[in-house]
């Protein structure tokens, strides 16, 4: 049974900066396109990042640049470094995994096997 567990999330000011971390097991993770979504209040969930098997990223243009997307194969962890972080921001973040893709183009909910249970990103101003 595959299982995402994320943590990390938590409430800073803008500017702040947060690591989020998702841990897989029950899966192949090596094998697997891994991507961080959110679900902010009134909007539908949305793509944030993705990460293939051999670390190649893709990230939404609301972040680029200020959030990095990486992978530890031999731990089966994916975590998300978010970098001056705005009120926008403020989210339940997503972990999720495509099965044995080799892409990274992935970018709707329909397009992930898994997901976790999320964690709450609050970004005050």
């Amino acid at each position: 049974q595959v299982q995402l567990v994320e943590s990390g999330g938590g409430f800073v000011q803008a500017g702040d900066s947060l690591i989020l971390s998702c841990a897989a097991s029950g899966c192949t993770f090596n094998r697997h396109t891994m991507a961080w979504f959110r679900h902010a209040p009134g909007k539908e969930r949305e793509f944030v990042a993705s990460v293939n098997w051999s670390s190649r990223t893709y990230y939404a243009y609301s972040v680029k640049g200020r959030f990095t997307i990486s992978r530890d194969n031999a731990k089966n962890t994916v975590n998300l470094q978010m970098n001056s972080l705005k009120p926008e921001d403020t989210a339940v973040y997503y972990c999720a995994g495509r099965i044995y893709s080799g892409g990274v183009y992935y970018t709707r909910s329909s397009d992930y096997n898994y997901w976790g249970q999320g964690t709450q990103v609050t970004v005050s101003s």
